[in-house]
């Protein structure tokens, strides 16, 4: 019976964090120009980085659009993810493209 009721414990306190989580990747995606992915990294590396809770990073983010500042460690975590996450700016290629064409490629 404790596993089912720390399994529910479980479920309802990600119930309750997802939507901030949802929001700040929105707002990374927006404001930094993001991909999903891209947006989804940097918030876990920015949890990583400051040993801080994913949903309390999302919080500190979501609290940017009301005129809120980052505190300066998630600011210089953030900075270091946006910068180690960036994409490859020498190809205009999606990865899926680049995929695609050496799999085409290899198929000639």
């Amino acid at each position: 019976m404790d596993e089912r009721h720390a399994e529910l414990e479980q479920l309802r306190r990600a119930m309750e964090t997802r939507p901030v989580i949802d929001q700040a990747h929105g707002v990374l995606m927006a404001a930094y120009g993001c991909t999903p992915d891209r947006a989804w990294e940097v918030l876990v590396a920015v949890s990583q980085r400051t040993n801080t809770k994913l949903h309390r990073v999302a919080s500190a983010l979501v609290g940017t659009t009301q005129g809120q500042s980052l505190d300066e460690p998630l600011r210089s975590a953030l900075r270091a993810a946006l910068k180690a996450t960036k994409p490859d700016e020498k190809s205009d290629e999606k990865p899926d493209e680049k995929n695609e064409k050496d799999e085409t490629e290899q198929g000639a």
